[in-house]
């Protein structure tokens, strides 16, 4: 076979490698475009990542510090040529080119004082995309327009989001207020948990007022009755009495975990059993897989402490404290169980709901952990006069937006 024959061979081997190369990518693209989803799947799932990162960007107001990235977002979403989100008093966060600013002013204080939505014309800032080539007269430019739309919060207007386009038609004026109507919704949400973190805290305050007043009257006397007699046993509880406070006044968030709190629980006891003496006995059974998990910081103290107060501390006799923890299919149980005078089931709902006063703890613990579970994980108690009480508090094993709070 001569030289330019074998040469049309290999030529033709090459073509036909890369024709099979280049179906075989062809295929593999499609496929992958199918696994995407249709245009319209595509569409959606681009849809809610946008709202999605401008929630995200959105929870601290209009005037936070990531508006801007919000109204990035946005505008993408609303496929305008800028837009603005601006509040009442004139904060403005811009994507879009900075002239702009006094347009997006001018429409939102209209849309704010009127409560209604603007559409106006924008500046001049651009050649029109008609303009002859080369030509740079002012009257070839064209005008570029704004629709602006009020953020109503708590039936106020906060605020407001206007849209740029060369030519503001019906479809961006109607997406601008529903823009703005979403906006607004994500600012409630965003005010709704700032105000339930601020309940928790304020819960989480009145846990700590609690033990002031009793609790450490209680256990400074007995520590001072023990300062003649016995030195030694009344410098190990001022010991423990440094602990507890250390403990339950610390500022290092809102869950620890249950063996830091077994911790602080030991400290308390041991200052609780220099007043009862031989009368009180407290019994732990943990199961030691479960001494890691987080766990609302001061929950099962107040229940421990409520046990004593309102179980053993009327019984002339004391009684015995026992405090269970274990592994439960996803979730961890804790019980704390005394056989003290117990109390009528009815008083202690009406007192769980806020229709009587008195076991401050309890109340607070189960508002807790409802608040952050779910009215499932409530707490769960059986009780009856002269029979003890036991309460009984379910914890997810799984908490990943908890677990890093609850290390040091």
């Amino acid at each position: 076979m001569s030289g330019p024959v074998l040469a049309g061979v290999a030529a033709g081997l090459v073509v036909g490698v890369l024709l099979t190369a280049g179906l075989v990518l062809a295929l593999r693209f499609a496929r992958g475009t199918r696994e995407l989803g249709s245009d319209s799947e595509q569409a959606t799932f681009r849809t809610l990542h946008l709202a999605s990162r401008a929630a995200t960007h959105l929870r601290d107001g209009l005037d936070g510090d990531d508006v801007r990235r919000a109204a990035r977002s946005l505008r993408t979403l609303l496929g305008c040529d800028a837009l603005a989100i601006v509040t009442r008093d004139g904060v403005l966060a811009l994507d879009g080119p900075s002239h702009l600013v006094p347009d997006a002013r001018r429409v939102a204080e209209q849309v704010v004082s009127t409560g209604r939505r603007q559409v106006s014309e924008g500046r001049v800032d651009r050649p029109a995309r008609d303009a002859p080539s080369g030509t740079v007269d002012v009257g070839t430019y064209a005008q570029r327009e704004a629709v602006g739309a009020p953020v109503v919060a708590r039936d106020e207007v906060v605020g407001a989001v206007v849209a740029f386009a060369d030519r503001v038609r019906p479809p961006l004026v109607r997406a601008t207020e529903e823009v703005a109507q979403w906006c607004a919704a994500q600012l409630e949400l965003g005010e709704l948990e700032a105000s339930r973190t601020a309940l928790a805290e304020a819960e989480l305050r009145a846990l700590r007022a609690q033990i002031s007043p009793h609790f450490v009257y209680n256990a400074l006397g007995a520590i001072a009755a023990f300062i003649s007699t016995d030195p030694e046993r009344a410098r190990d509880l001022v010991l423990d009495f440094a602990d507890f406070t250390r403990y339950s006044f610390r500022d290092r968030g809102d869950f620890t975990t249950l063996a830091d709190e077994l911790r602080s629980i030991h400290s308390y006891v041991e200052l609780e059993r220099a007043r009862f003496g031989e009368r009180l006995t407290v019994t732990l059974r943990i199961a030691p897989e479960v001494l890691a998990t987080t766990i609302p910081f001061l929950s099962v103290q107040p229940l421990v402490e409520n046990a004593v107060r309102h179980g053993l501390e009327p019984r002339e006799e004391g009684g015995t404290i026992v405090i269970t923890a274990r592994a439960e299919g996803t979730q961890t149980e804790i019980t704390v169980e005394d056989d003290g005078v117990g109390t009528d089931p009815a008083t202690l709902h009406a007192v769980l709901v806020g229709d009587r006063a008195g076991h401050v703890g309890l109340r607070n613990v189960d508002t807790r952990v409802r608040q952050l579970y779910g009215d499932d994980h409530a707490l769960e108690i059986e009780t009856a006069p002269g029979s003890g009480t036991m309460v009984r508090m379910r914890i997810p094993l799984s908490q990943p937006l908890h677990d890093t709070e609850a290390r040091p």
